[in-house]
């Protein structure tokens, strides 16, 4: 049988949608084991919030998470697959993705730019996935298709080691660099050999595999590789990072690895992680028609609620610094009044208008509010907004001093740790760095009762908002002492291992 341009791209598109809003079976199980054996209340409470969102994404069929992702699809060609299609492979799968982003019932947000050294303009589709294709024996067409979130993928490690250096050393020594912005727990992809780019390609593909730890740990002989993982995952742990990197039991779900033959004089390692939004879909074509996807048994779900009994009740509109001044690092909030939101596009743009004496956008007052690192997913039927979860706030932390000192804001919230001069600046400027569960997204929309642009429209999901929450859940991260939940991060010291 022939098998259809149509097919490829109903199948490619029907699995895009179907991962942004369905985790899989495997990875619920994780987190819900991760959530039980969890001692840690900041830990536990940010595990429960994903998995309450991630029910709720798939109940509601919408993101559980704001990024959706870079797309990386991994397709075997088998020798004897016929074609009755005039497009490429390849353009028939950008088509599947152009059509899955664009979706009016369930739009997902469009993140990809081209021309990425200068202009940096949004393609409006997603559009071009990252596609590897080999070809193999048979006559089946085989895909893997995945979103990957690039709070994630910046974190993405690679070194060419000595031939007897230690690999599980570079991974515990790296580990800690990467900060929380990949939104742990999650799983960490390594691969061993070949040359930079094949261990590189290998820690990606080997975030596809199903999360079998658990498994493995019973097996009565693991194989070296086998041994290798239960040791890594181990340790990582063992870090006490943990969830949203507030410390805990569980960082990684999963340890992966591959390897592949290299040269006598090198030792290629590269690492990978996958978020709280980890997302990917495996299928075959035969010609018979358009990929079957695996039916959503919803029992998979714990019954969980968010416990706000610990939460302060926050009013932003009365907010002052003395009052700030009573938080405390791990301290929970329920934000009500107005946020502005800014991310990385929007930063850039301020910061040109204020060096260039034109001061802020007409309509955008910053002055005693919180600015929220957040890019949204397009609202659709009587949403207000679509999933607004926060992206990663390292990335503006070179804007933090102009914000604070010539906005007026009271502080920020986002994701993920603030490096040192920007913890003292928010110290210097008594203001406070509070953080939103990353990979809760779906969740926190709910919490945003009204929604209105602002300003720089024209940069899409980078435009800037004004929104009116209520009961938001933040945690704080870093208080007006200039104290730092993260700082376990630079505390980390790791035992070389014997070989």
């Amino acid at each position: 049988m022939k098998i259809k341009q149509q097919h490829v791209i109903e199948s490619v598109c029907n699995a895009l949608q179907y991962i942004s809003y369905y985790h899989a079976p495997d990875f619920i199980q994780a987190m819900a084991n991760a959530y039980e054996k969890e001692t840690h209340q900041s830990a536990k409470n940010a595990i429960a919030q994903i998995l309450i969102n991630s029910k709720m994404a798939a109940l509601g069929q919408r993101p559980m998470c704001q990024d959706t992702g870079i797309v990386n699809i991994f397709v075997e060609v088998g020798m004897d697959v016929t074609w009755e299609a005039e497009l490429s492979l390849e353009d028939m799968i950008n088509e599947g993705v152009r059509q899955a982003y664009t979706n009016p019932d369930n739009p997902l947000r469009a993140s990809i730019v081209k021309d990425p050294l200068f202009s940096r303009v949004n393609t409006k589709d997603n559009t071009p996935a990252v596609i590897h294709m080999k070809v193999v024996k048979g006559n089946v067409l085989s895909f893997i298709v995945a979103a990957k979130g690039c709070g994630s993928e910046n974190k993405a490690k690679f070194a060419v080691l000595q031939p007897d250096d230690n690999v599980t050393d570079w991974v515990l020594r790296t580990i800690p660099t990467m900060g929380a912005g990949w939104c742990p727990p999650g799983i960490i992809g390594v691969g061993v050999g070949g040359t930079a780019e094949k261990a590189m390609l290998m820690a990606k593909q080997s975030l596809m595999d199903p999360i079998d730890i658990t498994q493995i740990s019973e097996k009565s002989n693991p194989t070296n590789i086998e041994k290798l993982r239960l040791d890594l995952f181990s340790k990582i742990n063992d870090l006490g990072i943990g969830a949203q990197g507030l410390g805990g039991l569980t960082t990684v779900l999963d340890v992966k690895i591959k390897d592949y033959p290299t040269h006598a004089a090198s030792q290629p390692v590269a690492m990978i992680p996958n978020c709280a939004a980890t997302r990917h879909l495996h299928f075959s074509m035969n010609g018979s028609g358009i990929a079957e996807l695996p039916e959503v048994d919803m029992s998979v779900y714990p019954d969980l609620e968010m416990d706000y009994s610990k939460y302060k009740k926050v009013d932003l509109n009365t907010l002052t610094r003395s009052q700030m001044g009573e938080w405390n690092i791990g301290d929970t909030l329920l934000l009500t009044g107005t946020i502005i939101t800014g991310r990385d596009a929007a930063h850039k743009r301020l910061k040109q208008m204020l060096d260039n004496g034109e001061g802020l956008p007409k309509g955008v007052d910053f002055d005693n509010k919180f600015i929220y690192y957040v890019g949204p997913v397009d609202a659709v039927g009587d949403e207000v907004i679509g999933p607004a979860g926060p992206t990663t706030a390292t990335r503006m932390d070179c804007f933090t001093d102009m914000m604070l000192e010539k906005t007026g804001i009271l502080g920020m919230i986002g994701k993920a740790e603030r490096g040192e001069a920007t913890t003292q600046s928010i110290k210097e400027h008594k203001a406070s760095y509070l953080i939103a569960v990353g990979g809760a997204a779906y969740l926190i929309s709910k919490s945003i009762k009204k929604a209105k642009k602002l300003a720089f429209e024209d940069m899409g999901m980078e435009a800037i908002y004004e929104l009116e929450v209520k009961d938001m859940p933040v945690t704080v991260a870093v208080d007006s002492e200039g104290h730092n939940i993260h700082s376990i991060f630079q505390n980390i010291q790791v035992v070389p291992t014997k070989v």
